[in-house]
């Protein structure tokens, strides 16, 4: 069902170059009320500053492997997403990832012996380029206030990426996640879908903790967290019905 992006660019990006005055003065970023990119993508990566807002709109789970990442699940087969239509555009309320929020941008280090990150961007987006229209990201050669902001966005998101990575890494020393599994029946088959490939938190293990080490998680806020991506796991059979009604319909189960 899911795995973590793969070794080379993250999902969504094509392509990669730093903003730079010599080539991009003139560059605008023009707004979208749409995210066609998103159409056929049926994970998105969250980080954990956004479990609270987004359990009450996806499920959260964990990618298989053993490099976990969280993902807020749009659609639970491959290629499908149920919350945009054949545009890229919601059809209605939800919670947008932040991942999906900062596309088409990105801190990404230029050289491999350096830990400096420079702000790039997907050229292949159509959101950045040589507009009439849109905000412009330089000015004399220097950030606009867009572009300021836009850093500063990106920034954020990746000290919320290393808060995700810490947790993530916590799950797994308490010996937490465990591989996930989800079937649901339907009228008239006489299989139920059956949905793996991700992990989940092991309610039974959580509720085994040491007192020091439920104390622990209390204390440091995982404990919210991982409620928050246990409650989310029930839209999971909201999110199989909505691909029903779009005519989505997942292949017919094949008998155990």
């Amino acid at each position: 069902m899911a795995t973590a992006p793969n070794n080379g660019l993250p999902i969504f990006y094509n392509d990669l170059i730093p903003l730079n005055s010599q080539e991009h003065g003139d560059y605008h970023i023009r707004p979208s009320d749409s995210a066609p990119y998103l159409t056929n993508q049926h994970a998105v990566p969250l980080t954990v500053d956004e479990f609270i807002s987004a359990q009450r709109f996806v499920p959260i789970i964990f990618s298989a492997g053993e490099d976990p990442v969280p993902l807020a699940l749009m659609g639970l087969n491959e290629g499908i997403n149920t919350f945009v239509d054949d545009e890229g555009k919601l059809r209605g309320p939800t919670y947008l990832p932040a991942y999906v929020r900062r596309y088409p941008w990105m801190l990404a280090k230029l050289r491999p012996d350096s830990e400096e990150l420079s702000l790039c961007f997907d050229p292949t987006s159509g959101h950045v380029g040589v507009f009439e229209e849109g905000e412009a990201l330089l000015a004399d050669g220097q950030p606009t206030e867009t572009t300021t902001n836009i850093l500063k966005y990106c920034e954020e998101f990746e000290q919320a990426a290393a808060r995700t990575g810490q947790f993530v890494a916590e799950l797994k020393t308490m010996g937490l996640l465990m591989d996930g599994e989800v079937s649901i029946q339907t009228p008239g088959n006489d299989q139920p879908f059956i949905y793996r490939g991700f992990q989940m938190v092991n309610e039974e293990k959580l509720r085994d903790m040491r007192g020091d080490q439920l104390r622990k998680i209390t204390q440091n806020g995982m404990l919210p967290l991982i409620h928050a991506h246990l409650f989310s796991l029930q839209l999971m059979r909201e999110i199989f019905q909505q691909q029903i009604d779009q005519g989505k319909m997942p292949n017919v189960p094949a008998p155990e």
